[in-house]
């Protein structure tokens, strides 16, 4: 058999030289970018078209290279190299449910802070004494609203204490151990608490019905109660002071058995369902803080300086009193003392200046009838009764003077003072 390429040798000769023809063409020719081909060597923005070629050569097999190295890859990864899989998630299991743990208790930690940063304020700011409880345990039982918490007499409870929070009253403590004690909440049907409208000034008592519900008992039917009304704290039963919130008007029910009386239900402030940490108050005495005490102290100074100005100023007064000229004769003898046991000395007789018009009602002045006159030039009479008027019957109190028959009309009294003579007695000073 002879050699392929002695056989093939023209047939190979014109392969050859036609492939290098191609290739001399294929790097003079230049392709541009709107498809035409180019032969002037000036033109940049051609590629040769050897390069082209070459590119469409190489390309090919290129791609499906890369393509079976990433589809090997996934394969591993995905399928082949799978051991330890059951294992990790497991693990990752367990790190999640940890971590769920974790996020709950600082969510729950991050809550209590804010309420225990609300209920420090409020406690702060609150003028009595109040000392801080958690509720740890409740009746258990839908027809007794009480509830515990965890301080007792060991830290200064006792029984009747108001129990509140932040936004308003609880309830009162009923009974009192050595580490925790009772809680009688303001919804039992049991409980009692003196309240009052805050609008209409309307007095009450606060009890829960069989719901579970605060309501306002003992009330008549009044139209100026309306829901959403604020209800206080009234102070008259001495457990909880004056002026706490206790919730709203809900709602105004009819009594059923008393046409003229109405339940007022109440939407309770506090959160009863909800109850994690309350206030006791331990002592109604009012606290004050530095700065209120400091106002305090500046108060009663200023008061006690005006004191001291108006005890000055009555001094004075009473320094100018004995100064002025008084009723009492400075420049008088003093009165001789009076020996214990004999009688007081008798003032002497007040002489009393004559009267400017007298009438028949003066002393000394009175109207005698004519047929008791004496004659002119002789002495009265002496009199049993010395200084006292004649008994003279009085005329009676008319306008006009009743003449007698035959005798003239009487004339008025004279406006001078009576004489002896004519038929008075001079009173005397007994």
């Amino acid at each position: 058999m002879e050699p392929f390429l002695v056989r093939y040798r023209n047939l190979l000769v014109l392969l050859a030289m036609l492939v290098a023809q191609l290739v001399g063409l294929a790097v003079q020719v230049r392709r541009t970018d709107g498809g035409r081909s180019s032969l002037d060597a000036r033109d940049p923005s051609g590629v040769r078209l050897i390069r082209m070629w070459a590119n469409a050569i190489v390309t090919p097999p290129e791609l499906l290279i890369h393509s079976s190295k990433t589809g090997s890859l996934g394969l591993w990864q995905s399928y082949l190299d799978l051991r330890h899989v059951h294992e990790e998630n497991q693990e990752l299991e367990k790190t999640i449910g940890r971590l769920r743990l974790e996020q709950a208790s600082l969510l729950e930690d991050a809550r209590q802070g804010q309420r225990l940063q609300a209920l420090l304020d409020f406690q702060q700011k609150y003028i009595y004494t109040t000392k801080a409880a958690q509720a740890i345990g409740s009746s258990g039982s839908e027809q007794s609203r009480v509830f515990y918490l965890d301080k007792g007499s060991a830290d200064g409870l006792e029984r009747d204490m108001a129990v509140i929070t932040a936004d308003g009253i609880v309830g009162k403590v009923r009974e009192v151990f050595r580490n925790s004690a009772q809680v009688l909440a303001i919804n039992d049907q049991t409980s009692g608490a003196g309240v009052i409208l805050e609008t209409t000034r309307i007095r009450g008592v606060l009890r829960g019905n069989a719901a579970g519900q605060p309501q306002i008992v003992g009330l008549l039917a009044d139209q100026r109660i309306k829901p959403g009304e604020k209800v206080l704290t009234a102070g008259g039963d001495q457990i909880f002071p004056r002026g706490l919130p206790v919730g709203v008007v809900d709602k105004v029910v009819r009594d059923p058995d008393r046409d003229s009386f109405i339940f007022v239900i109440v939407t309770p402030a506090a959160h009863m369902a909800q109850l994690d940490e309350v206030l006791v108050i331990t002592s109604t005495q009012p606290r004050f803080s530095p700065k209120q005490q400091q106002d305090l102290a500046t108060s009663e100074a200023l008061m006690g300086a005006e004191a001291a100005a108006i005890k000055e100023q009555k001094k004075a007064s009473e320094i100018m009193g004995e100064r002025l000229p008084g009723l009492t004769d400075p420049n008088a003898p003093p009165a001789p003392p009076v020996a214990p046991g004999s009688p007081a000395a008798v003032s002497p007789p007040v002489k009393t200046a004559p009267p400017l018009h007298p009438d028949r009602y003066t002393p000394g002045g009175a109207v005698v009838p004519e047929d008791t006159k004496q004659p002119a030039g002789t002495a009265a009479a002496p009199s049993a009764n010395a200084g006292a008027t004649p008994d003279v019957k009085a005329k009676p109190k008319t306008g006009k003077t009743t003449a007698r028959p035959g005798s003239s009309p009487a004339k008025p009294a004279p406006k001078t003072d009576s004489k002896p003579g004519q038929g008075t007695a001079p009173r005397r000073n007994p």
